[in-house]
């Protein structure tokens, strides 16, 4: 590990505690310093105007970058249910509509899919990651998926979002009653990260001019 005066900077886009946690957990053998949004007040929150995860990842990586003047990551992710025609897909964190929270999406997503059978419930998390010069030019964007199904109630205490509802692939516990490392390993953003992880051991040693 390199002197942290010697890391490269790199802000996370996101004043979410729940995913700073989570992106710095991931990240913390990679040679870089992460800083979130609340070590940059001046740089905005930016809207998620884009139609596809790709989009809004790139965006808000991109404006945060040319805000801070620093390298720059952002995720976007979602959760796509099949019976619901791919919904919330890029509005899963403002389902419920304005003033959404972890709950009231959870309710709504029950709500719809009252009626449908465990066999008809599959779905997936999808999460991309874009890492954006200090310019704001996108270098490079990671993806990662989750296949699973949802339950019909919430099960477990830990992670976000939908986690107390999805089962992934061949598992009978929620992300939310499965440990940190045991949801990294087969999580969306874990996947993404992980190639974003690949990528930056492979270019930061010239950049820090070891």
């Amino acid at each position: 590990m390199c002197p942290m005066e010697k890391a490269l900077r790199i802000v996370i886009a996101t004043r979410n505690k729940n995913k700073l946690a989570e992106l710095k957990r991931i990240l913390a053998d990679v040679p870089v310093r992460l800083e979130g949004l609340d070590e940059h007040p001046g740089c905005p929150e930016v809207e998620e105007t884009g139609e596809t995860f790709v989009e809004n990842a790139c965006l808000k990586a991109s404006q945060v970058a040319k805000c801070a003047g620093l390298h720059a990551i952002a995720d976007d992710s979602g959760l796509e249910v099949d019976a619901l025609g791919g919904a919330p897909g890029v509005f899963s964190a403002r389902y419920a509509g304005p003033g959404a929270n972890d709950r009231k999406n959870m309710e709504k997503l029950l709500h719809e899919l009252e009626g449908v059978p465990a066999g008809k419930r599959t779905a997936r998390f999808r999460a991309v990651i874009a890492l954006a010069a200090p310019d704001g030019h996108i270098i490079e964007t990671f993806q990662g998926r989750a296949e699973g199904t949802i339950g019909f109630r919430p099960e477990g205490e830990n992670g976000f979002g939908y986690d107390p509802l999805f089962y992934p692939l061949g598992h009978e516990s929620t992300f939310a009653q499965m440990g940190p490392a045991r949801k990294d390993a087969m999580s969306h953003r874990g996947e993404a990260l992980r190639l974003l992880k690949q990528f930056l051991m492979s270019k930061i040693p010239s950049l820090l001019k070891l």
